[in-house]
């Protein structure tokens, strides 16, 4: 059966592999993301399985102009993906509160109030999926640079757990991804020449899977995914 998902961050890296693969399923996907030229080049390919959403995720009307796009085609969704993120790779001395403030914007807020905002819009027995980082993996290896974004993403899967808790009486599960290394432009600007054991068409393989079925056997679980020590 057919399912409907929305993926934030879809434009690129492992947002835009995903979408693709669910697409190539079969699957109908919501890309949200900020550019529109982009989310409309993967609409090109898939005209049928994709609907590009161009908006910042950060804007307090984010979620009510999803809702209202599924309200108004009278439509359900039955995952959605928060895969949007934003990493700044400096010293934590530097960091500024304006970097602070961008990643917990986007990494931690617009994913508490986008699932707020659509969570009328679940179908039962559907799946919300927070993309996190093992820098935000209780007890993994930290590194320097990445205080604010590590910070910014535990809270997230602590979030995660906290969504599978409330909204467990409408059947819907939540689960956090905590990432290893992968291959994407983000990785690349972050840290320049280094090079992922991971890339994004591999990791989109298993989330695409993922998020269609691993709610029939997890809920409110926090789980590496990496080829490193998690611990």
């Amino acid at each position: 059966m057919s399912k409907r998902i929305v993926i934030t961050g879809a434009s690129r890296g492992i947002g835009n592999k995903t979408s693709k693969k669910l697409a190539e399923l079969g699957h109908h996907v919501v890309a949200v993301s900020r550019s529109e030229d982009l989310l409309n080049q993967l609409k090109e390919n898939y005209p049928k399985n994709i609907t590009p959403m161009p908006l910042d995720i950060t804007e307090e009307s984010a979620g009510e102009k999803i809702g209202r796009y599924l309200k108004d085609n009278d439509l359900k969704i039955d995952g959605l993906v928060h895969n949007a993120g934003v990493l700044i790779n400096k010293p934590f001395t530097e960091q500024t509160r304006a970097d602070w403030q961008k990643q917990f914007e986007v990494n931690l807020l617009a994913p508490a109030l986008l699932s707020k905002g659509l969570k009328s819009y679940f179908n039962t027995g559907s799946h919300i999926v927070t993309i996190s980082s093992m820098g935000g993996f209780q007890g993994s290896s930290k590194f320097p640079g990445l205080s604010a974004y590590s910070a910014t993403k535990g809270g997230l899967s602590t979030l995660t757990e906290c969504m599978a808790a409330e909204f467990s009486d409408s059947r819907i599960a939540c689960n956090s991804l905590c990432l290893g290394a992968v291959q994407t432009e983000m990785l690349a600007q972050a840290f320049p020449g280094v090079e992922a054991p991971v890339e994004p068409e591999e990791m989109a393989d298993y989330l695409a899977e993922f998020i269609l079925t691993g709610h029939k056997f997890y809920n409110g679980q926090i789980l590496p995914v990496t080829l490193g020590d998690p611990g």
